[in-house]
């Protein structure tokens, strides 16, 4: 297996990633006649709207933007889905904030920086041991 992304070369450096296998989420369509909702998350304030999906990511409960889970997620079995598009990530060099498209998210300077593309535009941060734990570098 290749070195996994705490290594200090990578801060930085955009290098790709793939979901490892048997890492699923439990996801939920928010699928109601609503408005949406805010939640507290990150460091900062989500936002979620109807058709967005709610998902529970290993315990970390949080929502997805509809466009970006069809993108990037099929099912699995029912309420299960595995992530089956690749990501984009870099470690950070110093704190900061990332804009998601749900909101905001503060991160640490060693967190990571994940883009579900390759030009940054779609991103969010987590912690370098989830990253870890959840990603491995695509077969070459």
């Amino acid at each position: 297996m290749a070195p996994e992304m705490a290594d200090r070369a990578d801060r930085g450096r955009l290098r790709e990633y793939r979901r490892r296998e048997r890492t699923t989420i439990t996801a939920v369509r928010l699928d109601l006649e609503t408005e949406g909702f805010t939640y507290q998350k990150w460091g900062g304030t989500q936002r979620c709207k109807a058709g967005d999906w709610i998902v529970d990511n290993a315990g970390d409960t949080y929502t997805i933007d509809a466009e970006v889970f069809a993108n990037t997620y099929r099912k699995a079995g029912p309420g299960v889905y595995e992530k089956v598009a690749t990501v984009w990530a870099e470690r950070a060099e110093s704190a900061g904030v990332i804009r998601t498209k749900e909101g905001s998210t503060e991160y640490e300077a060693g967190d990571v920086l994940v883009y579900n593309d390759a030009e940054r535009r779609d991103g969010y941060a987590m912690k370098a041991e989830t990253f870890d734990s959840l990603y491995e570098p695509p077969d070459p």
